[in-house]
């Protein structure tokens, strides 16, 4: 599939006079530059995150209500509820939350809506345990902002609510004792960005503030934090990125024995980064509640016994597992389904698994770059996911069909909706008519944010050393890709892997060669071969083999040399 490459700028005179400033490139400069660090002070804050960095809770609009209602329920003896989403945001933060108060609570419990039956967010079936259990207190977390009609149920039935999210809310908040969500128009919070988790660790930290509790009795649930920053693909800026470069090191010395079971399982044991957290972690949590309950991540995060929770995490690969299986087999079918002609992709079957349809989505895109939905059939209705393409948005798009939907809801990127079947055909059709007129052919070609176009002799140890301290990497701060052009093989790259899928080069420099790997680039190899010249986008990698390590291209994209 052809990508556009899109190369930054940024302001000469600012790159030079921060790089004289710092004593680095002016090719790291340049990074900076273009992540927003344009003076000496900024480069400290971002090289070298500190605790001291974040901000007082207590900004947040209606945290000082949160913590009183929390100190009135421990006083009282009431029984907490701790509500969160199914997904790995809403579970980390329900292990976070569970985990802290149980050692100032009572009686306290959780509880994770089932995907299947209850669906996202605050749940009547959930409100109303509450309510037959005794329950005064329940505390969302990773949802609620929308949860209007659910809320006043609630206080119909002598319920109070504590919300804390982190998406958008809409004309009317719920009527809750107190809502944490940075979002709110009159919120003076000064980080919009926290997510889920990171939401309700500002209530823990102003919990802990008000009762004099040290920041050290709370560092031990960075991990969790860390594993929704990742997870939710929440910027990777101000505070996500001091809580990520502490709860990486936590993760690193002294996980959670969930965490660390479940790292086992995924073969990410060492030198764990943010990558490993996205890939290695994250999509096993999700599958607990994809393939049975998302209870069992919360089960497994909570556990303090290592041996119980290998036990768990055993299971969970088992899920982990079935969700790779159905997912590649459902990608399969519905490629074979999609209309070439169309601008947007809808494909459905009574036969597919609800619980993969989101990853279905976005591995269609990967192959057909256009706004795409998956929906599974059940009892007349289907339900699914869908996901976008640059800088279109979908939301407004579906938007436009919602006469037509049972339910819908998301963002520009990705949505979640509902439609009965006899609407389906007209669905389709009035989707294709929407994104049509307003998606541009720029938006149909998958586009590669170029960092700077720079000479194959400028990769070396000490520019690889630099970048490695621009880490945790996430949006807004992704990874450096470079550019180098008429650029050749020296003759030994070749087509690796057991179906010949991926591509390994050996890239000619003055003095030397450095070895590249272009995972699913296979194709590639008439690009390169008999002495081509091409040009390559790439980042810079390291590669460990017996215990040596190598600096390493990994490869993203490759064309003919222009």
């Amino acid at each position: 599939m052809q990508k556009n490459w899109n190369i930054l700028s940024s302001d000469n005179s600012v790159v030079t006079a921060l790089a004289k400033a710092l004593n680095v490139s002016e090719i790291v400069g340049h990074l900076l530059v273009l992540r927003g660090i344009t003076t000496y002070d900024e480069a400290k804050l971002f090289f070298r995150p500190e605790i001291t960095h974040l901000h007082d809770p207590f900004l947040m609009k209606d945290m000082q209500k949160a913590v009183d209602r929390i100190q009135t329920a421990i006083t009282n003896g009431e029984k907490v509820l701790v509500y969160g989403d199914y997904d790995v945001d809403g579970t980390t933060s329900v292990a976070m939350m569970y985990s802290f108060l149980k050692k100032q609570v009572k009686e306290i419990e959780y509880y994770i809506p089932c995907r299947y039956e209850e669906g996202y967010g605050i749940s009547l079936k959930g409100i109303d345990y509450a309510k037959e259990n005794n329950f005064a207190l329940i505390i969302a977390l990773d949802c609620g902002i929308r949860a209007v009609n659910q809320v006043d149920y609630a206080n119909e039935k002598g319920v109070n609510f504590i919300i804390c999210d982190h998406h958008n809310p809409g004309e009317k908040v719920p009527d809750a004792v107190a809502i944490l969500n940075p979002k709110q128009a009159d919120c003076n919070y000064p980080y919009k960005e926290l997510s889920g988790c990171g939401v309700g660790f500002k209530l823990i930290q102003a919990f802990c503030q008000k009762n004099e509790i040290d920041f050290s009795e709370i560092i031990e649930y960075l991990d969790l934090l860390t594993v929704s920053i990742g997870a939710d693909i929440v910027p990777m800026t101000g505070e996500n990125r001091v809580f990520s470069f502490y709860g990486l090191q936590q993760i690193n010395t002294n996980p959670r024995v969930g965490l660390k079971a479940l790292m086992e399982v995924a073969n990410k044991t060492k030198n764990v980064t943010i990558t490993d957290v996205v890939f290695g972690v994250a999509p096993r949590i999700n599958a607990a509640g994809r393939i049975e309950h998302a209870k069992k991540a919360v089960e497994i995060l909570v556990e303090t016994d290592f041996t119980k929770a290998k036990l768990f995490a055993d299971k969970i690969e088992e899920n982990n597992i079935t969700r790779r299986s159905l997912d590649q087999s459902i990608t399969k079918e519905a490629l074979e389904m999609i209309d070439q002609k169309k601008k947007s992709t809808v494909v459905h079957s009574k036969n597919w698994h609800k619980g993969v349809v989101g990853i279905v989505a976005s591995r269609l895109i990967e192959n057909h770059y256009k706004p795409t939905i998956v929906l599974a059939e059940k009892d007349g209705i289907l339900t699914g996911s869908a996901r976008s393409v640059h800088d279109f948005d979908l939301y407004s798009a579906i938007a436009k069909c919602a006469y037509l939907c049972e339910k819908f809801g998301g963002h520009k990127y990705a949505a979640g909706l509902s439609i009965k079947k006899e609407n389906l055909a007209q669905f389709i059709d009035e989707f294709e008519k929407a994104v049509s007129e307003s998606i541009t052919e720029d938006q149909l070609t998958p586009k590669i944010n170029i960092d700077k176009v720079i000479d194959i002799d400028e990769v070396d140890d000490k520019l690889y050393r630099i970048i490695k301290q621009f880490s945790p990497f996430g949006p807004k701060n992704l990874s450096p890709i470079f550019v180098s052009k008429a650029v050749v093989d020296n003759g030994y790259g070749k087509q690796v892997g057991a179906d010949r899928t991926h591509l390994r080069i050996n890239a000619k420099r003055s003095n030397d060669s450095i070895a590249g790997i272009g995972f699913g680039m296979g194709d590639f190899f008439e690009n390169i071969k008999d002495n081509q010249t091409f040009d390559m986008c790439y980042s810079i990698d390291e590669n460990e083999w017996n215990g040596r390590k190598t600096l390493q291209l990994r490869l993203r994209d490759l064309k003919p040399n222009s």
